[in-house]
């Protein structure tokens, strides 16, 4: 039944979608007696806390949202932010005659629809709507031919919520009290984390090797043209018939793998050069093969993020951001797709293209199709490409900044899928003399030619190596025949040193993650956002590198967790969780198997729960309940060398030397940007060299607390160490006193009478005639006097505590100065940004340094500096900060001193008195209107960082 024909009988059809974008696209292909409303994502889930439970829940049901004992039956509560959404659905589908479920066509998307049905109960016939893209047609198509709920789609999802609710629930709070608070384990972040971690520790392990090797440029004695040069540049590949050793021929040790390489140092490399000299050479044999390169298979969601991040700077997070919007508006397909298949729709259209803009030479006779190369690949579901059947050019679109680049990126690499091979041959050359030592020396040198250009007219894949050549580059070398002499113009020695593995960058995380089969392409860019905000992981440039934090985790995990951050056991279990998906096995045995141990599975069950491995699963619970062996300081304790130990306590990672206690003991904190490669024995040493420590300065007289001198990550400061059990969170907590020194203070000399006085700012000055409080407080911008919302700026930190009301009067009854200084100088030019195709520098600010191209600011993060900052790194947070979006605004709080001050006012009329209270009954009405506003929101933002943190995935 057409849309048009069920509107023609009339009644209402109510169709949900999840996001409000979506919703307002799809309506207007829709029309009349369909009312289009968003569930705004996901309307219920567990529980993020024991208050969520219903009160006929006890025990661990309370704690787990799950009740294990009774087939891990899952308790889902309404989120608190979508009761008013919920009660709108509701009121609407009262006035509706029919239900259409429109959510995402994936896993997660069913199981939105089942919950949907589940919380609205629906009296009216209920259809499960589905599309990949939001496209009239595609629309209209999906109202038309409804299916039924996938129960097996919802039973599979709902089986990975409660694993990973188990697994994060039973595994984060061992790490609470071995490591530090409000850490968190999961499933697939957990082994990320590791991966991370192992790439770390091969760095640290890396010793570098030197080797040699030489360069000839030879000479045909022609006159060259651009497609015959007149010479070609060589390297050495052997001497008397020994290769010479290259990059590839070293361990992480330095040592060489083999003794079949010949190792040159720099003295016999640049003695063979000079030998070499006068040598007359030969070209001793010529290899000719035709060459032919494919084009490659249209996007899925992970080589989408991946060719993101190599030619736009974007992050998986930004990627997927962008993609989200351009769904939504109609622009692509649905962006979560592990399939590389094109519906024949799809492949007419990018055909099409081919034929109108590239010609008929460029278009293959028969259609290509790719196979999937993901294990389990749903390829019901198609690749991302451009929606409709007819594709819009980039230019036709519309669209600007990010969505622009990333629609022209997909356009491009779908288009191109369905383009002729490369075709043209590539040529090995070797180039042999003797020298005069009568060493026999032979060089080689490659080239390649593209005679027929085909796919890569529109479309050259990019590299994860900045010094990778690209498919498209071609290196002509000469004509030459066997047995032609060459001349030697000129032999260098060269010498390299070996480098340690690179470190992982977003795009080669998520292929590593899908290499190994681990977690789901869906999920990467979560799970990346993740391990960034949890500190496990920051960023150095596109590098991603892990904290002293992660090691301490990973360190625990791995000795006493070892199977939950097994590669092999964590794909394992996406195999079974497929299984399921596919009813080839049931949810609750393999549930209990994971939970409770074999023992709890038997016979028939213990089919259905594994694949016969016993070491496949254990008992998640058996393990986490004994943690007598761990021993916490073992843990996070790291052998730096010389009797340096590094530690990561709950405040931070440290080196020290020697017992505390004891004569000659030393400590000093390390920086939190610092690479764990980067502490060396001898950075450690300069470490605690310097007055970085914590210099305990005495008691607190009037507190009992005592008080120290710290290096910050902002400067040297004070503060008072409060008793272990002063409450740090929740209504009753006590943040301690702290403050910055002055310029003019050191660690090594600051007194306990100077903390305590610096700790006692701001100080009050006295009131004004109108009885406004007058203070006098130290910022991150210098010494500075405040009256309500008016600052002064004092000329220096002495003056904190030395001056007077009369002065600070003084100061208030000149005219305060305005306008801008002279704009400074920008820190750093990093180039043109690929979006915007503006200058992009970095500027200090108000907040510190940061990224700007003249339209978007972002601000630096952990592990970027003004020094190492890269442009790449640049353009991507710049990418990032697009794809958030402007800021929201909120709303302030009324200042209530200036409503008391008007209360106050001395010598007023009774007139002026009667006009002041009017007003200041409007200012009271007003700010607590927006009390309770600013009290509601921040009640929503601090149920959300709660959930946040109670979820580990």
């Amino acid at each position: 039944m057409s849309p048009t024909s069920e509107t023609a009988h009339g009644g209402r059809r109510l169709v949900i979608v999840e996001s409000p974008a979506k919703a307002k696209t799809i309506k207007g292909y829709l029309g009349p007696g369909y009312v289009v409303e968003a569930s705004v994502g996901h309307i219920r889930d567990l529980p993020s806390g024991a208050a969520e439970v219903p009160e006929k829940y006890t025990g661990e049901v309370r704690r787990l949202g799950v009740d294990v004992e009774h087939d891990f039956q899952p308790i889902y509560v309404v989120n608190a932010d979508k009761k008013a959404q919920v009660k709108k659905l509701k009121e609407l589908l009262a006035e509706s005659d029919e239900l259409f479920l429109a959510t995402d066509e994936d896993r997660e998307g069913e199981a939105i629809a089942w919950h949907l049905q589940e919380v609205l109960k629906p009296k009216v016939p209920v259809h499960r709507m589905v599309f990949h893209e939001i496209t009239k047609d595609a629309i209209r198509a999906a109202v038309a031919n409804p299916r039924e709920l996938n129960q097996r789609m919802v039973d599979a999802q709902e089986t990975r919520r409660i694993l990973d609710r188990l697994y994060g629930y039973e595994v984060s709070p061992v790490l609470w009290k071995k490591v530090m608070p409000k850490l968190s384990a999961g499933r697939v972040q957990s082994v990320a984390t590791r991966l991370v971690v192992e790439r770390e520790r091969e760095r640290i392990a890396f010793r570098s090797a030197e080797y040699w090797d030489l360069t000839g440029t030879f000479s045909t004695g022609r006159a060259g043209d651009p497609s015959d040069p007149s010479s070609l540049t060589a390297r050495l590949a052997a001497v008397d018939g020994k290769r010479v050793a290259q990059g590839r021929d070293f361990g992480a040790d330095g040592r060489l793998k083999s003794d079949s390489v010949l190792h040159l140092d720099e003295a016999n490399a640049r003695a063979l050069a000079a030998s070499l000299a006068d040598t007359r050479f030969t070209v001793r044999s010529v290899e000719s093969k035709p060459y032919r390169r494919s084009p490659y298979a249209p996007f899925r969601t992970t080589t989408l993020q991946q060719e993101a991040s190599r030619k736009l700077g974007f992050g998986a997070k930004a990627t997927m951001q962008v993609a989200q919007k351009l769904y939504e508006n109609g622009f692509i397909t649905y962006m979560r797709t592990d399939s590389t298949v094109l519906s024949d729709t799809a492949v007419a259209a990018a055909r099409a293209q081919v034929t109108q803009l590239y010609g008929a030479d460029y278009l293959p006779e028969k259609p290509r199709v790719y196979a999937g190369k993901v294990k389990n690949a749903q390829e019901a579901h198609e690749a991302i490409r451009p929606s409709g059947d007819r594709f819009r050019t980039p230019a036709e679109t519309g669209l600007t900044g990010d969505q622009f680049k990333l629609y022209e990126l997909i356009w491009k690499r779908t288009v191109a899928s369905q383009m002729k091979d490369a075709t043209g041959n590539s040529v090995t050359v070797k180039i042999g003399g003797g020298s005069a030592d009568g060493r026999d020396a032979e060089f080689s040198a490659s080239g390649k030619t593209i005679t027929f250009h085909g796919f890569m007219k529109a479309y050259v894949e990019g590299a994860d190596d900045p010094n990778a050549e690209l498919d498209d580059r071609e290196r002509r070398l000469p004509q030459v025949a066997e047995g032609d002499a060459l001349a030697a113009e000129e032999i260098t020695a060269d010498g390299h040193a070996t480098k340690p593995p690179a470190r992982y960058t977003e795009a080669t995380l998520v292929k590593e993650l899908e290499e190994r089969e681990i977690g789901r392409p869906s999920t990467y860019a979560s799970i990346i956002g993740t391990i960034l905000d949890r500190g496990y992981v920051f960023k150095k440039g596109t590098a991603l590198v892990p904290s002293f934090l992660s090691f301490a985790v990973v360190n625990l995990l791995e000795k006493h967790f070892g199977r939950l951050v097994d590669y092999d056991f964590t794909a394992r279990m996406e195999d079974d969780l497929d299984r399921i998906a596919r009813g080839e096995a049931q949810s609750v045995p393999w549930l209990k198997r994971f939970y409770f141990g074999e023992g709890d599975v038997s016979g028939a069950a213990a089919a259905d729960a594994g694949n016969g491995d016993g070491d496949h699963l254990g008992g998640l619970k058996e393990l986490v309940t004994d943690l007598g062996a761990i021993d916490a300081r073992e843990i996070s304790s790291f052998p730096v060398g010389d009797g340096i130990v590094l530690r990561v306590g709950r405040y931070g990672a440290y080196v020290e030397r020697g017992e505390r206690e004891q004569e000659g003991y030393q400590k000093a904190d390390v920086p939190e940007d610092l690479a764990p490669d980067e502490l060396t024995v001898e950075y450690a040493e300069e470490l605690l060299a310097r007055p970085s420590g914590d210099f305990e300065l005495g008691t607190d007289p009037v507190s009992g607390h005592q008080i120290v001198a710290k290096a910050g990550r902002y400067g040297p400061y004070v503060t008072e160490i409060l008793p272990e059990d002063t409450p740090k969170t929740g209504k009753n907590a006590v943040k301690p006193r702290t403050a910055s020194l002055f310029k003019t203070m050191s660690l090594d000399t600051v007194t306990l009478e100077e903390a305590l006085q610096l700790m006692s700012l701001p100080r009050v000055v006295g009131t004004d005639a109108e009885g406004v409080e007058i203070t006098a407080q130290n910022g991150r911008y210098g010494p500075y006097l405040k009256k309500g919302t008016d600052s002064r700026s004092l000329t220096s930190e002495d003056q904190l505590f030395s001056i007077t009301l009369e002065e600070a009067l003084a100061i208030y009854a000149q005219p305060k100065q305005r306008g801008r200084a002279a704009a400074k100088p920008p820190l750093k030019e990093l180039g043109t940004d690929p979006v915007s195709e503006k200058p992009v520098v970095v500027k200090d600010g108000r907040f510190g340094p940061y990224v700007t191209d003249g339209e978007t600011n972002a601000t630096l993060r952990t592990g970027d500096s003004v020094e190492t900052i890269t442009p790449e790194r640049g353009y991507e947070l710049l990418a990032e900060k697009r794809a958030k979006g402007p800021a929201k605004k909120t709303a302030k709080k009324a200042p209530a001193k200036k409503t008391a001050a008007k209360k106050t006012a001395a010598k007023k009329t009774a007139a002026k008195k009667t006009t002041a209270a009017k007003k200041t009954t409007t200012a009271a009405a007003a700010a607590a209107k927006k009390t309770t506003a600013a009290k509601t929101t921040a009640a929503k933002k601090t149920a959300a960082k709660k959930t946040a943190a109670a979820q580990p995935e």
